[in-house]
């Protein structure tokens, strides 16, 4: 096994090697956000987005950033097709290759 890679068992019993997660996008805009996930979903990358309930935790005032995080295998793929899009100056510069 390679750093940063864990081998997981997936549905079905069929096991395979997986990237960790790597973040895209940071950003305390909504429309931002769904429109990547949009983006994303279309494109058939598998994405999660963390840090959607903070609002609440923070009392709704839209401080705390939502993240959004792709396999790292498909980081670069993810990043395309966002720089595509015309949002890749939204993308997190510290995690760009």
């Amino acid at each position: 096994m390679s750093a940063g890679r864990n081998e997981e068992q997936g549905a079905g019993g069929l096991s395979g090697t997986v990237e960790a997660m790597k973040e895209l996008i940071r950003s305390n805009d909504p429309v931002l956000i769904s429109f990547v996930s949009a983006l994303l979903k279309e494109a058939g990358i598998a994405f999660t987005v963390l840090d959607t309930n903070m609002s609440v935790m923070e009392g709704s005032i839209g401080v705390l950033p939502q993240r959004v995080l792709v396999d790292g295998a498909l980081v670069s793929k993810a990043r395309a097709l966002l720089t595509e899009a015309g949002v890749g100056d939204d993308l997190e510069r510290d995690n760009r290759s």
